[in-house]
């Protein structure tokens, strides 16, 4: 994952969540629960949501280089490498 789908993905997550929870209060659903499922929503959603973003955003840039970098060891992407 690069490091704009990870921006991106916190941004959208929050959003859904937010969304569906607007959605939840609008039908009076106003327990714990609503929260719950509505904050869950927004976790699954937000890195495919995230990712398909950043895709579309660097597919339709055409100044952006599409070289492959170098695989990383770890979880977190080399703040030197370049994006993927």
């Amino acid at each position: 994952m690069d490091r704009l789908a990870i921006y991106l993905a916190v941004l959208i997550g929050s959003c859904v969540a937010g969304g569906f929870l607007i959605a939840a209060f609008a039908l009076d659903y106003y327990s714990i629960w609503a929260f719950v499922v509505c904050g869950v929503i927004g976790l699954i959603a937000a890195y495919p949501a995230g990712y398909w973003v950043s895709r579309y955003i660097k597919r339709n840039d055409p100044d952006f280089n599409h070289r492959k970098p170098r695989q990383s060891d770890g979880i977190l992407p080399d703040p030197k490498a370049p994006e993927i």
